[in-house]
């Protein structure tokens, strides 16, 4: 299926022969005006994630970034970065027993993460700055600044010249020592676009002689992610350079294995239901995808375009999530699929940390694949491998699994799951 990007960006494309000027000239420059005529260009310009690029992108090997107010370079270069391995180790802190308008089990934006973080003396701890004064943030123009970037095959540098282009701040902090920039994010993804850090450090790097922090974080189920990240060459737009992660929570995260062993044994197994059998190895996505929608309904496109999902993804994702019986389907306005949280899935969505991880667990345990294979895990020591589960899932009557090959594609997810119930544990 083509989103809405992947057509306005085709006809684009072919209207003012972006590869060929590409191949001609190295680099295009697209104008707002012009993409105007196919979609808003905020909507065609705006990727966070690689994976959010539209087809003919990603099939040529191109990116895209602002350079002035209304101006946009397409050329074959690096513009995003992987997030580096997960910190297993978490912090534990709290908020002041005075407030009252800051609830964790009601983290709904970005900005209430950032209070909550600040509130809690995580970003204090994490900054490593006594007292924290609120400082610049919001929209502002970038500057005017020179850089280089990778070209996507890594052979060479593309120079680029940004020159007043429209950059946002979510928070930014200062000490005595340091401004912090912190780009804050509620979700889950494999990389993210390092022009978000980027330009924002640029500006207030030539504007102050403190040193000048970009920090990266990520709330999602109960944990803050917090990345800093230091530029180790300022001209060069690839020289990221991870300077430390670590993870936080305000929640009670202490959950035993006879946790997970007492559902097991009460569990009331259900039907299967006439849903398509999960394909999403990761259940924090699955996770966060509920909290996202927890604010309000999307479509199938709205998800994929504001999520780190292709649309492939946002069906495998959204699927497992009706299974576990979290989110609920309707069709709106021509008939396109909107998804929002059953009745089930805001009570869970509503629990403090352990109870709706166990809320999860007993979601996941209910079916009988991963029960028998969480019980085969707990009478042996260790997971089944794929032919084990797919035998445990031919015999479970799943909705249209048929092909061996699928059994043994799914039963990835089965593992992945069963893995993750197992990591909540001491």
């Amino acid at each position: 299926m083509k989103s809405q990007n992947d057509i306005a960006w085709e006809a684009f494309f072919e209207k003012y022969q972006v590869l060929a000027r590409i191949e001609k000239e190295g680099v295009f420059i697209a104008n707002a005006s012009q993409m105007k005529a196919y979609r808003e260009p905020r909507l065609m310009a705006k990727f966070d994630h690689h994976i959010n690029l539209p087809k003919i992108f990603t099939q040529n090997h191109l990116a895209i970034l602002p350079v002035s107010r209304g101006d946009y370079i397409i050329a074959p270069f690096q513009a995003y970065h992987a997030f580096e391995p997960a910190e297993q180790t978490i912090t534990h802190v709290s908020l002041p027993s005075h407030l009252q308008s800051l609830r964790i089990n009601d983290i709904s934006s970005e900005t209430i993460a950032i209070n909550c973080a600040l509130a809690s003396g995580i970003l204090s701890d994490f900054l490593e700055e006594d007292i924290l004064y609120a400082a610049v943030s919001g929209r502002m123009g970038s500057g005017q600044f020179d850089f280089q970037i990778q070209d996507s095959q890594f052979r060479s540098f593309i120079p680029v010249s940004v020159n007043n282009s429209q950059i946002e701040i979510d928070a930014a902090f200062e000490g005595t020592r340091s401004l912090s920039l912190i780009e804050a994010k509620r979700d889950l993804s494999e990389d993210f676009l390092i022009r978000q850090l980027y330009y924002p450090f640029r500006l207030w790097h030539s504007r102050i002689t403190k040193q000048v922090k970009p920090v990266f974080l990520v709330y999602s189920n109960g944990i803050f992610h917090l990345y800093e990240y230091t530029f180790q060459n300022m001209e060069r737009y690839n020289s990221l350079l991870l300077i430390k992660h670590k993870n936080y929570t305000i929640e009670d995260t202490a959950i035993e294995f006879s946790d997970l062993l007492e559902i097991a044994k009460g569990v009331q197994p259900v039907p299967e239901p006439e849903i398509s059998f999960p394909q999403a190895n990761s259940l924090e996505r699955v996770i966060n995808l509920c909290e996202l929608l927890n604010t309000q309904p999307l479509s199938r496109e709205q998800v994929t375009e504001r999520y780190a999902f292709d649309t492939r993804q946002t069906n495998y994702y959204t699927d497992a999530a009706r299974y576990l019986g979290l989110l609920e389907k309707q069709y709106g306005e021509k008939h396109k699929p909107v998804y929002f949280l059953s009745s089930f899935g805001k009570r869970v969505m509503q629990l403090n940390y352990k109870q709706r991880q166990l809320a999860f667990c007993e979601a996941i345990l209910q079916h009988r694949p991963f029960l028998e294979t969480f019980q085969w895990f707990v009478k042996t020591g260790f997971m089944p491998n794929t032919e084990v589960i797919a035998d445990i899932m031919r015999a479970s009557g799943l909705y249209h699994v048929k092909s061996a090959t699928t059994y043994e594609r799914r039963s990835s997810t089965i593992s992945s799951w069963i893995v993750w119930m197992i990591g909540l544990t001491k």
